[in-house]
């Protein structure tokens, strides 16, 4: 199906007057004729009986707003410029996610469930869920936060918030039979396609760009990349419901609650090693500067026995996790 447009003129506001003219001149017709004429009568009764069709063809667009119109079950194009249309009052307006509201911009009255807005007081009866317009926005679309294996097998809680909007209006009502609950499902599946390929962080031996080479790729530290490959995932998905994605982005990432403490453990652990080692690589360099200056300045005549106590007092104070505590020496050392 493609979209094509509707052939009509902003003329709703000259039909409206004409058709408020027909009125009063039937209304006319029934007063004088009732004492004259049972014929003009007739007409008058006519008139105001079936005016009131026409105005079933009057539409009003608001700018970012379309309207898909279908003549007994054919489709008859989407009208897209914002106006005061008169279409064919037969002509029929389809938008079948027009009930649907989703976790997103513009849904603000309580949470959603089954595509019903609830509230602390019930259900709430919102005047825009019943008009058949679509909307050519772009809107965000929050699904919240989902439980996912990364490629460790280790489980990971992620969110996402998906800016989208419709291009093909055609598409989006007639290829899918809801638009906005197809984008929902494609962009749960396309999250969890591609987080199970990246681990949490940066793990050794794993292959996150398919090209049988380990890298760096990590849901933590590669989140622009991890980010792309979700939106073009979903963009592949929704094409043939006329959708776009304009883009998508990381709204939450955390390891799963029944890890998350060992995790965190692991991460000391790895950081506490880390500082270590550079203290460790500090304190032997300062030691051999130590001894390079000693020899250079020619202070004091160190044999081996006296060189090693003397590294060993410096590497014990350089990575001790406490000041040292001097001990003064007044005799020799042997």
């Amino acid at each position: 199906m493609t979209e094509k447009l509707y052939k009509a003129r902003p003329n709703g506001a000259a039909a409206l007057l004409g058709i408020l003219v027909l009125y009063v001149f039937g209304i006319f017709c029934i007063a004088f004729g009732a004492a004259n004429s049972g014929l003009l009568a007739f007409l008058g009764v006519v008139i105001v009986a079936i005016g009131w069709i026409p105005l079933c063809g009057l539409k009003v667009l608001r700018p970012s707003e379309a309207l898909v119109l279908t003549l007994f079950g054919k489709y008859k194009g989407t009208i897209k410029e914002a106006g005061f249309y008169c279409v064919n009052p037969f002509c029929t307006a389809v938008n079948p996610a027009s009930m649907t509201k989703l976790a997103q911009s513009g849904d603000s009255h309580g949470t959603t469930t089954s595509g019903v807005t609830i509230t602390s007081t019930g259900t709430t009866v919102n005047p825009e869920m019943y008009s058949k317009k679509i909307s050519l926005k772009a809107m965000t679309l929050n699904n919240g936060i989902q439980k996912i294996n990364d490629c460790l097998g280790n489980p990971v809680e992620i969110g996402i918030a998906v800016i989208w909007k419709v291009t093909d209006t055609a598409k989006a009502v007639f290829n899918v039979d809801n638009y906005k609950e197809y984008l929902s499902l494609q962009c749960d599946s396309a999250l969890r396609n591609i987080v199970r390929i990246y681990p949490y962080d940066i793990a050794t031996n794993v292959d996150t760009t398919g090209d049988g080479l380990a890298d760096e790729g990590s849901l933590r530290g590669s989140s622009e990349l991890v980010a792309e490959r979700i939106k073009n995932e979903i963009q592949s998905k929704v094409n043939e419901a006329g959708l776009e994605i304009i883009e998508a982005r990381i709204t939450y990432l955390a390891y799963a609650p029944e890890i998350a403490s060992v995790m965190l453990q692991r991460q000391q652990a790895s950081a506490i090693i880390d500082a270590r080692k550079m203290i460790v690589d500090g304190a032997v360099g300062m030691v051999e500067m130590a001894l390079d200056r000693l020899n250079e300045k020619q202070m004091v005549q160190l044999d081996e026995e006296r060189k090693a106590a003397m590294v060993s007092n410096l590497l014990v104070v350089l990575c001790g996790n406490h000041d040292a505590q001097p001990v003064v020496n007044s005799g020799s050392l042997y």
